[in-house]
């Protein structure tokens, strides 16, 4: 019981204020329940006995003993012993087993019962007689009232009886009472015939198999009950017991084993009465058949069957109320704790809401930033909305579960107000914030409103041409313009500003008013200037003056360029203008050519003459520029949009279920080869740079620190550069594809995905012009060098991905292209090549034509390799590069001028046992190569030095030897030849110190090349010639001349011409048929060869031309080869 207080104590501990209102009514159904226990205890010690039937199954069995039914006097239970020849033999402990469990069965329904033994010894002796008195007077363990021995009937035995008794009569008395009976009828004298047996002459009905079937089942079933008793009682005592855990999960378990184990207590109750009830019946049969008066025993068993039963049945019932009460209380704590969880959530939820609402300012710092938090706040209001709709259902259920008798309703009634009031503050809150943010977010685009008012006043005022002005009706038609505009003029602007501050004190930050005053300045400035032009075309139009003839500094016959700033037609929201050619691989058609699209991007402000009247020259600065970063922005914000619709009308679309019929299933899996890394570049710009730009809408010079700050993101188009190739390659295989055309109806775009896809890189390109524009503007201003900083670094950016493009590109090379460093430099050169001995050099003197080769200049190494391009309808446009040779720059020297041609220069490796002679394509191409590998030497000749000073340690000998010759090589490293003038080349391009600090993280060149349209059109066709490359894959074009045959060949018919391997030949031209007219000069004959014949005959000399012997520098080749 204590346990049960503690643990109802326990219960309203863990739920603080959710105490269990109800627990009278828990302990009053546990004692009921232990009550019924109790008394259906003391019925089975009616019933059942400390020893059982099972252990003196045995004697019974050979009626060694048995209980007739019969009585007595004084209602004495008559034990019978009868006649049994071995009973002698039966031990000691076995007999009082017996005798005990005979006494005990009276004896438990009526304590201090006596009893008659009848001991049957009839056919017997004397001794067996005195042996069993003897043993009876040991281990008889009741109230022994009288002992009745029938003694036996012979003559000789009975004679002896007598003569022993009356000998030892005195022994016996002493210990029980003894009567020697001499036949059946002195029996009669001390019980009455229907209390005895038929063997005794009586007319008491007992059948001992019957009685021990009886008791059997008596037994089993008292020890059922008793079992079932013990089951419900322990049961009770785990339920009250019971702790409540705070774990819905615990609870539930509870509420399913408690449920499984009550199941099976009932199954084995209604088994157990199902029993007692068959035996009881079978009690009720034989009640009837027998007298009751002379069965007592049946009687008392039918009796204490029938209590039993009804006390089981008590027990159960007082069982099922505890349990359902018990299990009624742990449902309504479970609905408790769900609840309370439910509402802790609704409360951290609802405080997270109201802590991001804490944080939304009532106002921005700018009109975008106060439109962006507008709409941060309708998305708070919307999730509000959302969390407060699931609060008003946990309000809802709470009060069902108070109507519902719940034993915590005042702790539910508290949580459902707390929610409640929760709620209203919350509402209260983002209302009274929605109208203040509304309040202010209404002014700052009236504010807005009335600078573009002001803006487009100037520039109604610029564009007004003063030439028209001389005529009464142009002036007249100028105050007619300048009057209807002022009529247009914002309300705003007829407020003063006290008014304004006054109407928005609620809302007035330093911002707004400092942004007030600004409006209003401003305004007040247009208006001087409206009333000074007014002014002047009144006096204008009414005076009749004579035309003034303004005479031009220029040619007249030169039309008016007007400002597209000051033209009343210009669109402030549209581009800047550049023109640039981008490659569209995979483009079929096209009007110029099939790889190539035009693209427009406005973007050059085209000043005008001197306009009468302007805005004074800052003012009208501030204004190209804030236009200028208008456009950054505006077109940035159409990127991320342009993007946005990308990713989300193909790309994700390529996992909707809808449309996985119309995609091909080699598809499904390439989408991060197709769409690459952008969406890295959308998260990018979305949620970064567009934000960055758009605080620099009133400064547009901090902008330069917006592209330097964010630099290092911009790294994300490398890699979206270097892919592009495979996601061009992937969409020519798929451009047909119904599922692109699906998504792109459902866009309604009127372009395919591919010209989409190339957003990025046309992106990257205008950044740089939109920047030169803006520092066209910013002279003299204080951040300009972030503007040139800014613009640098695009600049770097735009070749290393244009070189890290071509670099990835490379094929053949063995090992790590990252382990030789950055690429510097790349680009294609005419290349000779020279050995200074050997077979190969005398190969590479027989070599006129140059090598065209596309070197890649590595911080360690210069690659060598050969452009490869595909062509036909299906091919891949994009160039691939087949390493061929590598130069480490630790063994690389320099010559930088080269006699016969100034665009020439030398690369000599490992002192001068190869020389490259490398022709590049511009002057400026070549000076610029020559300082970027003057640097990289440079550099090593500094680690050279440095590794010099730290071997202190090392000999003299050691220090001098090796070291002088690698310093020797590396001063020699860098040389110079006089050319014809005398004279070296200059170097016209020099780095910035800025620049270069802006180039330790941007790799790229240090000088201004037109790097657009290298990254644009870098899979497009080489603008140098392509001659043919001497060293392996030359055009096999057949030309005139003499050449040696390689192979035999003969040809029958009216030529008969015969050539043997080594003939000398001379093809003198082609036909139309495609044979060749060929003259055998070692036979003299003549005759047609078809080209495909001529070209097996020739091999590879018509290759490398190697044996062509008609030209002088072939013959000396011939001769150089010869022995």
């Amino acid at each position: 019981m204590p346990r049960v207080k503690s643990l109802l104590s326990g219960n309203s501990q863990g739920m603080g204020s959710a105490s269990l209102q109800e627990p009278q009514k828990d302990m009053e159904g546990y004692y009921n329940l232990l009550q019924a226990g109790s008394e259906l205890e003391s019925t089975l010690q009616q019933v059942t006995v400390p020893v059982s039937l099972q252990e003196v199954a045995g004697y019974i069995e050979k009626q060694v003993a048995y209980l007739s039914g019969g009585c007595g006097e004084d209602s004495s239970v008559i034990i019978t012993l009868p006649e049994c020849s071995a009973f002698s033999d039966i031990p000691e402990e076995a007999l009082a087993k017996v005798l005990s469990y005979l006494t005990l069965i009276p004896r438990a329904r009526q304590p201090g019962v006596k009893f008659i033994i009848i001991l049957d010894r009839r056919l017997d002796t004397w001794t067996s007689i005195k042996t069993a008195l003897a043993r009876i007077a040991a281990s008889f363990p009741g109230n022994l009232h009288l002992v009745l021995v029938l003694r036996p009937t012979s003559f000789f035995q009975r004679t002896v009886t007598d003569l022993g008794f009356r000998f030892s009569q005195e022994d016996f008395m002493l210990k029980m009472p003894v009567v020697m009976l001499s036949s059946v009828t002195d029996l009669l004298r001390y019980i009455d015939e229907n209390q005895l047996t038929s063997e005794f002459g009586g007319t008491l009905d007992y059948c001992h198999s019957d009685w021990i079937v009886l008791r059997t089942a008596i037994e089993s079933f008292a020890v059922l009950v008793k079992d079932i008793a013990q089951m419900l009682q322990a049961f009770g005592t785990e339920l009250a017991e019971t702790q409540l855990s705070e774990e819905c999960s615990a609870i539930e378990f509870l509420l399913m084993s408690h449920t499984e184990k009550y199941r099976r207590l009932k199954d084995a109750i209604r088994s157990v009465m199902r029993e007692g009830r068959q035996l009881l019946s079978n009690l009720e049969t034989s009640r009837k058949e027998a007298d009751a008066d002379t069965r007592w025993d049946m009687t008392q068993d039918w009796d204490t069957m029938q209590r039993l039963l009804a006390q089981l049945t008590d027990m159960e019932m007082a069982f099922d109320g505890f349990f359902d009460k018990h299990h009624l209380k742990l449902q309504q704590y479970l609905q408790l704790l769900r609840y309370e969880h439910s509402f802790q959530e609704m409360e951290c939820s609802l405080e997270k809401l109201r802590a991001q609402e804490r944080k939304i300012s009532v106002t921005g710092e700018s009109l975008s930033q106060t439109e962006q938090t507008v709409r941060d706040l309708d998305n708070l209001e919307k999730r509000a909305q959302e969390e407060m709709s699931r609060a008003q259902v946990l309000i809802l259920h709470g009060h069902q579960l108070a109507a519902g008798h719940h034993y915590a309703m005042a702790l539910i009634i508290q949580r459902c107000n707390e929610l409640r009031h929760q709620c209203d503050t919350l509402t209260s809150a983002l209302s009274t914030k929605s109208n203040s943010l509304t309040q202010a977010l209404t002014l700052l685009r009236r504010l807005q409103e009335a600078q573009r008012w002001c803006d487009d006043g100037a520039y109604l005022l610029a564009n007004q041409q003063v030439d028209k002005f001389q005529s009464k009706e142009g002036a007249q038609t100028a105050l007619r313009d300048i009057e209807k505009f002022q009529e247009a003029a914002p309300p705003l602007l007829g407020v003063g500003t006290n008014v304004l501050f006054l109407e928005n004190e609620s809302v007035l930050t330093p911002y707004i008013q400092a942004h007030i005053e600004k409006t209003f300045q401003k305004h007040s400035s247009v208006q001087a200037l409206i009333q000074s032009r007014q002014n002047c075309l009144r006096k204008l139009a009414h005076k009749h003056v004579r035309p003034i003839q303004l005479v031009a500094p220029r040619p007249e016959n030169l039309p008016r360029s007007k400002s597209p700033l000051f033209s009343p037609k210009h669109d402030f929201n549209s581009s800047l203008k550049f023109t640039f050619d981008l490659p569209l691989p995979g483009k079929r058609t096209s009007r110029k050519s099939p790889n190539c699209r035009k693209i427009e991007v406005i973007h050059d402000y085209q000043m005008a003459s001197p306009l009468p009247y302007c805005i004074d020259g800052e003012d009208s600065t501030d204004l190209l520029k804030r236009h200028v970063m208008k456009e950054l922005i505006e077109t940035e914000r159409i990127y991320v949009e342009e993007l946005l619709a990308v990713l989300l009308g193909y790309r994700a679309e390529m996992d909707n279920p809808s449309l996985a019929s119309v995609l091909p299933t080699s598809l499904r899996n390439k989408r991060d080869v197709l769409f690459g890394n952008l969406p890295d570049i959308y998260n990018f710009h979305s949620s970064v740079f567009l934000q960055d730009l758009e605080s620099c809408l009133e400064s547009p010079e901090a902008v330069g620190a917006c592209f330097l700050e964010r630099k290092d993101h911009f790294h994300l188009y490398e890699c979206y550069c270097q892919n592009k190739p495979r996601s061009e390659s992937l969409w020519r295989q798929f451009s047909d594809c119904p599922f692109f055309q699906e998504c792109q109806k459902k866009l309604e775009h009127k372009l395919a995905l591919d010209s989409y896809l190339l957003k990025p890189v046309q992106r990257l390109t205008k950044y740089q012009l939109l920047l030169k524009e803006l520092l066209k503007y910013s002279s003299g201003c204080e951040r300009v060098s972030e503007l040139q900083g800014a613009l640098a670094a695009m600049l770097d950016l735009l070749k290393s991905v244009n070189d890290s493009m071509h670099q990835i590109a490379i094929t053949g090379y063995e090992g790590d292209l990252s382990d030789l460093g950055r690429v510097l430099m790349q680009g294609s050169f005419s290349v000779w090549i020279s050995h200074k001995k050997g077979p190969t050099r005398v190969k590479e003197l027989a070599r006129f034509k140059p090598m065209q080769r596309h070197l890649f200049l590595h911080e360690h190494a210069l690659l060598f390799c050969k452009r490869r391009e595909e062509h036909g309808e299906n091919a891949d446009k994009t160039p691939s590069y087949s390493f061929k040779h590598c130069l480490k720059m630790s063994a690389v020297g320099i010559t930088e001028n080269v006699k016969g041609d100034v665009k020439k220069f030398e690369i000599w490796y490992s002192g001068r046992e190869e020389v490259y002679v490398i022709q590049a394509p511009t002057v400026e191409v070549k000076i610029a190569w020559l300082n970027e590998i003057r640097k990289i030497l440079t550099n090593q000749q500094k680690q050279l030095k440095e590794e010099l000073c730290h071997s202190a340690a090392v000999s003299e000998q050691m220090q001098m030897s090796p070291p002088l010759s690698v310093s020797k090589q590396q001063r020699a490293s860098v040389s110079s030849e006089g050319t014809e003038s005398g004279h070296g080349s200059p170097d016209p391009f020099s780095c910035s110190s800025q620049h270069q600090r802006n180039r330790r993280s941007w790799p790229g060149a240090p000088y201004s090349v037109d790097i657009c349209e290298g990254l644009e059109d870098w899979s497009g066709a080489n603008s140098l010639s392509n001659p043919s490359d001497t060293e392996e894959e030359d055009a096999a074009h057949l030309v005139p001349g003499r050449y040696r045959a390689f192979v035999d060949w003969r040809k029958t018919g009216l030529d008969n011409l015969i050539i043997k391997c080594g003939d000398i030949i001379q093809l003198q031209h082609e036909e139309n048929d495609g044979q060749w007219l060929v003259k055998n000069l070692s036979r003299r004959q003549e005759g047609r060869i078809p080209t495909a014949n001529l070209q097996g005959i020739l091999g590879d000399c018509i290759k490398n031309h190697s044996n062509r012997l008609g030209d002088p520098g072939n013959r000396k080749a011939r001769k150089l080869s010869s022995p």
